[in-house]
Protein backbone atom coordinates (compact mmCIF):
# COMPACT_ATOMS: atom_id res chain seq x y z
CA UNK A 1 0.00 0.00 0.00
CA UNK A 2 2.85 2.41 0.86
CA UNK A 3 4.41 1.82 -2.55
CA UNK A 4 1.14 2.67 -4.31
CA UNK A 5 0.66 5.80 -2.19
CA UNK A 6 4.17 6.99 -2.99
CA UNK A 7 3.60 6.40 -6.70
CA UNK A 8 0.35 8.38 -6.58
CA UNK A 9 2.06 11.20 -4.68
CA UNK A 10 4.84 11.31 -7.26
CA UNK A 11 2.23 11.44 -10.01
CA UNK A 12 0.39 14.34 -8.35
CA UNK A 13 3.62 16.28 -7.88
CA UNK A 14 4.82 15.67 -11.44
CA UNK A 15 1.50 16.22 -13.19
CA UNK A 16 0.20 19.20 -11.22
CA UNK A 17 2.78 20.87 -8.98
CA UNK A 18 5.75 20.68 -11.36
CA UNK A 19 4.00 21.18 -14.69
CA UNK A 20 3.51 24.88 -15.55
CA UNK A 21 0.58 25.84 -17.76
CA UNK A 22 2.96 26.99 -20.52
CA UNK A 23 4.26 23.42 -20.74
CA UNK A 24 0.72 22.14 -21.22
CA UNK A 25 0.01 24.70 -23.95
CA UNK A 26 3.31 23.95 -25.70
CA UNK A 27 2.54 20.23 -25.65
CA UNK A 28 -0.95 20.76 -27.06
CA UNK A 29 0.42 22.85 -29.92
CA UNK A 30 3.53 20.83 -30.80
CA UNK A 31 2.47 17.39 -29.56
CA UNK A 32 5.19 14.76 -30.12
CA UNK A 33 7.77 17.40 -31.09
CA UNK A 34 7.25 19.39 -27.88
CA UNK A 35 10.40 19.46 -25.77
CA UNK A 36 8.28 19.90 -22.65
CA UNK A 37 6.65 16.51 -23.21
CA UNK A 38 10.03 14.87 -22.64
CA UNK A 39 10.98 17.23 -19.81
CA UNK A 40 7.65 16.36 -18.16
CA UNK A 41 8.38 12.63 -18.41
CA UNK A 42 11.88 13.18 -17.02
CA UNK A 43 10.44 15.12 -14.08
CA UNK A 44 8.15 12.18 -13.32
CA UNK A 45 11.12 9.80 -13.35
CA UNK A 46 13.20 11.96 -11.02
CA UNK A 47 10.36 12.68 -8.57
CA UNK A 48 9.27 9.04 -8.42
CA UNK A 49 12.80 7.77 -7.85
CA UNK A 50 13.35 10.42 -5.18
CA UNK A 51 10.20 9.44 -3.27
CA UNK A 52 10.91 5.71 -3.49
CA UNK A 53 14.59 6.29 -2.57
CA UNK A 54 15.57 2.82 -3.69
CA UNK A 55 17.47 2.22 -6.93
CA UNK A 56 16.12 -1.32 -7.22
CA UNK A 57 12.82 0.18 -8.39
CA UNK A 58 14.38 1.80 -11.47
CA UNK A 59 12.82 -0.73 -13.88
CA UNK A 60 9.39 -0.22 -12.31
CA UNK A 61 9.75 3.56 -12.54
CA UNK A 62 10.97 3.31 -16.12
CA UNK A 63 7.88 1.31 -17.04
CA UNK A 64 5.69 3.93 -15.38
CA UNK A 65 7.24 6.90 -17.18
CA UNK A 66 7.17 5.14 -20.56
CA UNK A 67 3.48 4.40 -20.14
CA UNK A 68 3.01 7.99 -18.94
CA UNK A 69 4.60 9.23 -22.16
CA UNK A 70 2.30 7.20 -24.42
CA UNK A 71 -0.83 8.03 -22.39
CA UNK A 72 -0.03 11.75 -22.54
CA UNK A 73 0.72 11.47 -26.25
CA UNK A 74 -2.61 9.74 -26.86
CA UNK A 75 -4.42 12.50 -24.99
CA UNK A 76 -2.71 15.21 -27.04
CA UNK A 77 -3.84 13.64 -30.30
CA UNK A 78 -7.38 12.77 -29.17
CA UNK A 79 -8.16 16.10 -27.48
CA UNK A 80 -9.69 17.64 -30.67
CA UNK A 81 -12.25 14.81 -30.88
CA UNK A 82 -13.88 15.79 -27.58
CA UNK A 83 -16.19 18.74 -27.13
CA UNK A 84 -15.49 18.84 -23.40
CA UNK A 85 -11.79 18.99 -22.55
CA UNK A 86 -12.54 17.51 -19.15
CA UNK A 87 -13.32 14.10 -20.72
CA UNK A 88 -9.81 13.34 -22.09
CA UNK A 89 -8.31 14.89 -18.94
CA UNK A 90 -10.12 12.49 -16.59
CA UNK A 91 -9.54 9.55 -18.94
CA UNK A 92 -5.84 10.40 -18.93
CA UNK A 93 -5.70 10.57 -15.14
CA UNK A 94 -7.65 7.33 -14.74
CA UNK A 95 -5.22 5.50 -17.04
CA UNK A 96 -2.23 6.88 -15.13
CA UNK A 97 -3.65 5.72 -11.79
CA UNK A 98 -4.48 2.31 -13.28
CA UNK A 99 -0.87 1.91 -14.44
CA UNK A 100 0.40 2.88 -10.99
CA UNK A 101 -1.93 0.35 -9.38
CA UNK A 102 -0.79 -2.43 -11.72
CA UNK A 103 2.88 -1.60 -11.14
CA UNK A 104 2.52 -1.33 -7.36
CA UNK A 105 0.77 -4.70 -7.03
CA UNK A 106 2.33 -6.52 -9.98
CA UNK A 107 3.43 -9.34 -7.68
CA UNK A 108 -0.12 -10.08 -6.49
CA UNK A 109 -2.41 -8.08 -8.76
CA UNK A 110 -5.36 -10.49 -8.81
CA UNK A 111 -5.21 -11.18 -5.08
CA UNK A 112 -5.04 -7.48 -4.20
CA UNK A 113 -7.92 -6.67 -6.55
CA UNK A 114 -10.09 -9.39 -5.01
CA UNK A 115 -9.17 -8.12 -1.54
CA UNK A 116 -10.28 -4.58 -2.46
CA UNK A 117 -13.53 -5.82 -3.99
CA UNK A 118 -14.31 -7.75 -0.83
CA UNK A 119 -13.80 -4.56 1.20
CA UNK A 120 -16.40 -2.58 -0.76
CA UNK A 121 -19.37 -1.48 1.34
CA UNK A 122 -22.08 -2.18 -1.22
CA UNK A 123 -24.82 -0.69 0.94
CA UNK A 124 -22.91 2.58 1.22
CA UNK A 125 -22.16 2.58 -2.49
CA UNK A 126 -25.87 2.08 -3.21
CA UNK A 127 -26.77 4.96 -0.89
CA UNK A 128 -24.24 7.26 -2.57
CA UNK A 129 -25.50 6.40 -6.05
CA UNK A 130 -29.13 6.85 -4.98
CA UNK A 131 -28.71 10.36 -3.53
CA UNK A 132 -26.97 11.51 -6.71
CA UNK A 133 -28.74 11.26 -10.07
CA UNK A 134 -31.63 8.91 -9.13
CA UNK A 135 -32.71 11.28 -6.34
CA UNK A 136 -32.40 14.25 -8.72
CA UNK A 137 -34.68 12.52 -11.23
CA UNK A 138 -37.17 11.59 -8.50
CA UNK A 139 -37.24 15.19 -7.27
CA UNK A 140 -37.77 16.42 -10.82
CA UNK A 141 -40.81 14.16 -11.16
CA UNK A 142 -42.24 15.19 -7.78
CA UNK A 143 -41.79 18.91 -8.49
CA UNK A 144 -42.80 18.72 -12.14
CA UNK A 145 -46.23 20.25 -11.59
CA UNK A 146 -44.76 23.17 -9.64
CA UNK A 147 -41.80 23.90 -11.92
CA UNK A 148 -44.16 24.62 -14.83
CA UNK A 149 -45.54 27.57 -12.88
CA UNK A 150 -42.16 29.12 -12.14
CA UNK A 151 -40.54 31.61 -14.49
CA UNK A 152 -37.13 30.33 -15.52
CA UNK A 153 -34.09 32.41 -14.66
CA UNK A 154 -32.06 32.40 -17.86
CA UNK A 155 -29.06 33.82 -15.99
CA UNK A 156 -28.59 30.54 -14.16
CA UNK A 157 -25.95 28.07 -15.28
CA UNK A 158 -27.38 25.05 -17.14
CA UNK A 159 -28.06 22.23 -14.69
CA UNK A 160 -26.60 24.17 -11.77
CA UNK A 161 -29.55 23.45 -9.49
CA UNK A 162 -29.30 19.71 -10.14
CA UNK A 163 -25.60 19.57 -9.35
CA UNK A 164 -26.00 21.73 -6.23
CA UNK A 165 -28.68 19.31 -5.03
CA UNK A 166 -26.49 16.28 -5.68
CA UNK A 167 -23.54 17.79 -3.80
CA UNK A 168 -25.64 18.86 -0.83
CA UNK A 169 -27.25 15.40 -0.54
CA UNK A 170 -23.83 13.76 -0.60
CA UNK A 171 -22.70 16.10 2.19
CA UNK A 172 -25.84 15.35 4.24
CA UNK A 173 -25.38 11.61 3.78
CA UNK A 174 -21.74 11.85 4.88
CA UNK A 175 -22.62 13.92 7.97
CA UNK A 176 -25.34 11.46 9.00
CA UNK A 177 -23.01 8.48 8.66
CA UNK A 178 -20.39 10.36 10.72
CA UNK A 179 -23.06 11.22 13.31
CA UNK A 180 -22.65 14.98 12.84
CA UNK A 181 -26.31 16.02 12.63
CA UNK A 182 -25.54 19.57 13.78
CA UNK A 183 -23.52 20.24 10.63
CA UNK A 184 -26.64 19.60 8.54
CA UNK A 185 -28.28 22.58 10.24
CA UNK A 186 -25.28 24.73 9.33
CA UNK A 187 -25.51 23.51 5.73
CA UNK A 188 -29.18 24.50 5.53
CA UNK A 189 -28.36 27.90 7.02
CA UNK A 190 -25.53 28.49 4.57
CA UNK A 191 -27.75 27.63 1.61
CA UNK A 192 -30.49 29.91 2.91
CA UNK A 193 -28.05 32.82 3.20
CA UNK A 194 -26.79 32.35 -0.36
CA UNK A 195 -30.36 32.09 -1.68
CA UNK A 196 -31.65 35.10 0.27
CA UNK A 197 -30.54 37.79 -2.20
CA UNK A 198 -31.93 35.89 -5.19
CA UNK A 199 -35.31 35.47 -3.52
CA UNK A 200 -35.34 39.09 -2.37
CA UNK A 201 -34.57 40.41 -5.85
CA UNK A 202 -37.08 38.17 -7.59
CA UNK A 203 -39.84 39.12 -5.12
CA UNK A 204 -41.69 35.96 -6.15
CA UNK A 205 -43.58 34.01 -3.52
CA UNK A 206 -43.97 31.07 -5.90
CA UNK A 207 -40.23 30.87 -6.46
CA UNK A 208 -39.58 31.12 -2.72
CA UNK A 209 -42.01 28.31 -1.97
CA UNK A 210 -40.62 26.20 -4.83
CA UNK A 211 -37.03 26.53 -3.62
CA UNK A 212 -38.07 25.84 -0.01
CA UNK A 213 -39.97 22.70 -0.97
CA UNK A 214 -37.12 21.53 -3.19
CA UNK A 215 -34.54 22.12 -0.46
CA UNK A 216 -36.53 20.32 2.23
CA UNK A 217 -37.27 17.46 -0.14
CA UNK A 218 -33.60 17.15 -1.11
CA UNK A 219 -32.42 17.14 2.51
CA UNK A 220 -35.25 14.78 3.46
CA UNK A 221 -34.26 12.20 0.83
CA UNK A 222 -30.63 12.31 1.97
CA UNK A 223 -31.58 12.03 5.66
CA UNK A 224 -33.91 9.07 5.10
CA UNK A 225 -31.26 7.36 2.97
CA UNK A 226 -28.65 7.89 5.69
CA UNK A 227 -30.93 6.54 8.42
CA UNK A 228 -31.78 3.46 6.36
CA UNK A 229 -28.08 2.80 5.75
CA UNK A 230 -27.23 3.14 9.45
CA UNK A 231 -30.12 0.94 10.60
CA UNK A 232 -29.83 -1.84 8.06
Amino acid sequence: MILFIKLVLAHLIGDFLLQPNRWVIHKEVNKVTSKYLYVHVLVHFVVTMFLLWDFQYWKLVLAIVISHYFIDLAKLYTNPFFKLRSIPFFMDQALHILVLYICAYSGNLIGQTIFLLEKIDWALLTAIVFVSYPAAIIMGKLLEGMSDRIELDHKSLPGAGKYIGIIERLFVLAFIILGRWEVIGLLITAKSVFRFNDLKDSNSRKLTEYILIGTLLSFGIAIVTGIIYIKF
